[in-house]
């Protein structure tokens, strides 16, 4: 069971990675002055982006908590760090949805802003670009370098960590960020 829902999970963050991707590469797009694909995205996502932050933060939060008190994984410190910036996503992205307050949504952006950072620093470390510190040898056995999943060859807990973070930024981006009226109109 342990290993169905691990891969589970991992075919989770390989799908948010391509969504990511694309969210992000419109983005980018639309920086240069190509406005149609991120207009065309923000008009089939209009109403939902806070519902889907809370889902991409709901899965993060469950799959740390099958880590740890299913799988048996100890956290490592860097790990509660990241728990530290996903769990309140949980909360207060469900209230905010509900609500349809997307104005809420620019208090929640350090969020991901920071656990994306953390996150960042955690696959350096696991993957021995950075000495990991002291406190990472005391939290868990082996520190924070170790690897307890490794699903196609990158898929790692921080990876998913990652995912879920950029995931749920760009999402809340376009909650908080109101489109041009004339995005609304040529949409309309």
């Amino acid at each position: 069971m342990i290993h169905a829902v691990t891969v589970t999970l991992a075919v989770l963050g390989v799908f948010g990675q391509v969504i990511a991707g694309i969210l992000i590469l419109s983005g980018v797009i639309w920086v240069i002055g190509v406005r149609s694909p991120l207009n065309h995205l923000r008009s089939t996502l209009s109403g939902y982006e806070l519902w889907l932050a809370f889902v991409v933060a709901a899965v993060a939060t469950g799959g740390s908590l099958f880590f740890s008190e299913i799988a048996h994984f100890p956290p490592c410190e860097l790990c509660w760090y990241q728990r530290i910036c996903m769990y309140p996503l949980s909360i207060t992205t469900v209230f905010a949805a509900v609500h349809n307050d997307h104005r809420f949504a620019r208090y929640l952006l350090p969020f991901p802003v920071f656990g994306a950072g953390v996150s960042i620093y955690h696959l350096l470390v696991e993957n021995g670009v950075v000495t990991q510190a002291q406190a990472c040898l005391v939290s868990a056995p082996g520190g924070c370098a170790v690897k307890w999943i490794n699903e196609f060859g990158y898929v790692t807990i921080p990876t998913l960590a990652l995912t879920g973070f950029v995931l749920a930024f760009v999402f809340l981006l376009l909650a908080a960020v109101e489109p041009p009226a004339a995005t609304l109109e040529e949409h309309a």
